[in-house]
């Protein structure tokens, strides 16, 4: 990457500096202030041992500066779970769906050179795009070494953020991504994939060869990006992820639960159907029955690649959404 100057962009400028709660002058802020700076002097130590260039260095930290703002973020309570039901009509819209359509026709061409490498099914690729950024829409307005060094600062988890920050400049250092660009979520989730630094140094891939892994701007990168790490967490490319299912009056639902894998077949016997009562098929050995919202609600049947996108987000209902935003595009 060329060390010249660069300025923010507006947008980046409009994320950082209004949050700043650090101001110069005496007293606790000062001191605040003062601990923030050798916090930050320590890190730049960290990252030149590891080999990170001191120029590299100095452009990030030009605008890295403390945001409370993410603090709070990081610090609220959860709010008010969602059902099952709410979750996925917050996250299927029929603007998304009709988006997934048109994206997967569009980008269908790469798309298959991306399933001849990594053997993921195009429209797993587009739901995972969609649910993640909703295809680049919403990847977030936060400097992302400014939020990480202060999530790291703050301190609840801060060697898990410490240790974003220093990826996050090695892929500064790499010459991946302007630091002006360098934009994501408040808690560090980057690009279109919305992948954390550490994330993107193991699993993001320079799809179309131009020497750069860019998850912002480029959609081949993106694409292939999505399928690798979809993949190495241990995709099965001729095979789904699950079905919703219709339990009979008399199911014993205490077999439901995610380390109870039987043989369709078996389920099949138990009385379980697939949605409108048709008999299950597939090719998938085993399976296992979920009940996102517990007993006398929605039941799914599961195969090992609903797991494999729990290893993306542990999140049953993130699963489920991946798959049915799938199913409802397919195209092959």
């Amino acid at each position: 990457m060329s060390l010249m100057p660069f300025r923010l962009s507006r947008r980046a400028l409009l994320a950082a500096a209004p949050l700043l709660a650090v101001p110069l002058g005496g007293g606790p802020a000062a001191a605040a202030e003062s601990d923030f700076n050798a916090f930050l002097a320590g890190v730049r130590r960290d990252a030149s041992a590891q080999g990170i260039r001191p120029g590299t260095i100095d452009l990030a930290f030009r605008y890295v500066q403390y945001l409370p703002h993410v603090v709070e973020l990081d610090q609220r309570q959860p709010e008010r779970k969602l059902t099952f039901a709410e979750y996925l009509a917050k996250v299927i819209t029929q603007d998304r769906l009709d988006n997934a359509r048109r994206h997967l026709i569009d980008n269908w061409q790469l798309l298959q050179r991306v399933r001849q490498r990594f053997n993921v099914q195009p429209r797993f690729v587009v739901a995972l795009w969609g649910v993640e950024s909703d295809f680049g829409k919403t990847m977030g307005d936060y400097f992302v070494p400014a939020s990480l060094a202060t999530l790291a600062f703050e301190g609840r988890r801060g060697p898990m953020f410490r240790a974003e920050l220093i990826a996050a400049l090695k892929i500064l250092d790499q010459g991946n991504v302007r630091p002006d660009a360098m934009l994501g979520s408040w808690a560090g989730a980057m690009g279109q994939c919305q992948f954390m630094p550490t994330t993107f140094l193991s699993y993001a891939v320079d799809f179309d060869g131009d020497g750069h892994r860019d998850i912002w701007n480029d959609r081949a990168d993106v694409l292939g990006s999505i399928a690798n790490y979809i993949s190495r967490l241990g995709w099965r490319g001729n095979e789904s992820w699950g079905r919703q299912v219709v339990l009979p009056s008399n199911f014993d639902e205490r077999l439901a639960g995610p380390e109870s894998r039987r043989p369709i077949a078996e389920w099949s016997r138990l009385g379980v159907r697939a949605a409108g009562s048709v008999p299950l098929t597939g090719q998938e050995p085993e399976a296992s029955l979920v009940l996102p919202d517990g007993p006398g609600g929605t039941a799914l049947l599961v195969f090992d690649n609903f797991r494999v996108i729990k290893k993306w987000n542990n999140s049953t209902y993130f699963a489920a959404a991946v798959g049915y935003i799938a199913d409802s595009i397919d195209r092959g």
